[in-house]
């Protein structure tokens, strides 16, 4: 056996032991056991600065394009996202690249004895030992300490007040469009969810938003009022130009906070992309010359036409187009269906739409009605995966009864699917509704040498 495939066993074998911990389903509203381990480690999460992002959606695109600019610039990246599509290692990015074997063993085995010591101190006071979601951001704060990286982009995996990358200082925080989801777990309105991701905002701290609601903004604003933060907002000092479609993407003209952008051709698709690109603009600008510098109009330009964000209206197939995008709640499948109906040119799209049981079923499924032609109803590869027959009988009132399938093996699903759209000249499948989902397609599509790419 060679070093490489070695170093692949056992990085498998640390996915494996992770995913003995408890899930991020259920997410502990806590922080000490994170911080009890990098300050073990030696306050890991302080050998650098952090641009900390936090929202509903858009949070894992938008982070790219920042670690994306600040990469061109030169600057060596960290990047924490989450969750991920096939792999863990996803989750943990080096200059953009995902984290090697050998880093991703070499790093498990140094934070391990520590992640140990606090699970026995935890389990002794009756508590539950560390998670699967608070041993990753240990290990990505580590290992961005050990690379060592100029700067992380790090994503909030839940709401943001008790998430465990909490424990770092954003020097930067970012807020995307914050909507109703994980309601059970962050509150019912849109006040109490906004309340919980403002947490991130520390003394200080730069603090950028994409437009939000009212409700939201008045919890930002008084955020950032109570931590004497310069606030800079979608819509006021922020701004979305212009975009128009282009090959393979859109051109966007964008106003920063420090400079205004024009031309950028960005290669991805969809209205909410290009706001998430202003954002990630206001963000960079915000660290680079704390908001007062204008960024140089060639890097951006390269970072824009390479950036990718998988997973979102992502091309996985032709003949027929496939077409993924982790929209799993009514504002994301929103955003999704506009961008059907604004950059392409389908006439007979057929959904296979699997949805986990905490979430809101019909506004999905409303946000998508006058997008597809039919909808086949599966079931998610997640064991928090709503039953088929159940997602069917509000898809049946919400599309009409002609219009739903059942096939609870996505693959058939999928298969199915990939037939419609083949009888049609302009046909296309479309799988969304959860991200489960989306990372099996991705992963099918790889392993499948008869979609053609």
């Amino acid at each position: 056996m060679s070093e490489a495939e070695e170093f692949a066993r056992a990085a498998d074998l640390v996915h494996q032991e992770l995913k003995t911990r408890m899930g991020e389903g259920n997410p502990q509203p806590r922080l000490e056991p994170t911080r009890r381990v990098v300050e073990l480690l030696g306050d890991v999460h302080r050998a650098y600065p952090v641009i900390h992002i936090a929202g509903t959606n858009g949070k894992t695109s938008t982070s790219r394009m920042i670690e994306a600019i600040l990469r061109a610039y030169g600057l060596r990246t960290g990047l924490f996202t989450s969750p991920h599509l096939v792999s863990v290692a996803e989750r943990i990015l080096i200059d953009g690249e995902v984290i090697s074997d050998d880093a991703l063993v070499t790093n498990w085995l140094d934070v391990k004895p520590y992640v140990e010591m606090v699970d026995r101190e935890l389990e002794a006071k009756g508590e539950l030992r560390l998670t699967y979601f608070e041993v990753l951001t240990i290990l990505a704060y580590g290992t961005f300490a050990d690379t060592p990286v100029d700067v992380a982009v790090v994503e909030a995996g839940l709401g943001g007040e008790w998430d465990s990358t909490n424990v770092a200082d954003g020097v930067v925080a970012v807020f995307t469009p914050i909507d109703m989801d994980h309601m059970d777990r962050l509150g019912s309105t849109l006040d109490a969810i906004a309340r919980t991701k403002s947490g991130i905002i520390k003394p200080s701290a730069l603090v950028v938003s994409a437009a939000q609601h009212p409700d939201v903004l008045a919890v930002l604003t008084e955020a950032t009022t109570l931590t004497e933060s310069p606030f800079a907002y979608g819509g006021r000092e922020i701004k979305l130009l212009s975009n128009t479609v282009a090959v393979g993407g859109q051109l966007v003209s964008i106003q920063g906070i420090a400079g205004t952008y024009s031309d950028l051709f960005l290669d991805l698709f969809g209205d909410h992309q290009a706001e998430n690109a202003a954002l990630a603009v206001a963000a960079v600008e915000s660290f680079l010359g704390g908001a007062s510098v204008e960024l140089d109009p060639d890097i951006l330009a390269e970072a824009f036409a390479t950036v990718t964000s998988p997973g979102r209206l992502q091309l996985i197939a032709t003949e027929p187009t496939v077409l993924v995008d982790a929209a799993h709640n009514p504002h994301g499948a929103a955003s999704l269906a506009k961008a059907l109906e604004s950059y392409f040119t389908f006439d007979d799209v057929t959904a296979v739409i699997a949805i986990l049981e905490d979430k809101d079923a019909r506004g999905i499924f409303e946000a998508l009605v006058s997008s597809v032609a039919r909808v086949i109803i599966t079931t998610a590869p997640s064991e928090r995966a709503r039953s088929a027959s159940d997602l069917a009988a509000i898809a049946r009132e919400v599309f009409g009864a002609d219009n739903v399938l059942v096939e609870a093996d996505a693959d058939v699903a999928i298969e199915m699917a990939r037939g419609y759209a083949a009888h049609s000249p302009k046909g296309a499948v479309l799988l969304t509704g959860s991200i489960t989902l989306i990372g099996h397609a991705i992963e099918r599509s790889n392993d499948t040498q008869g979609w053609t790419k």
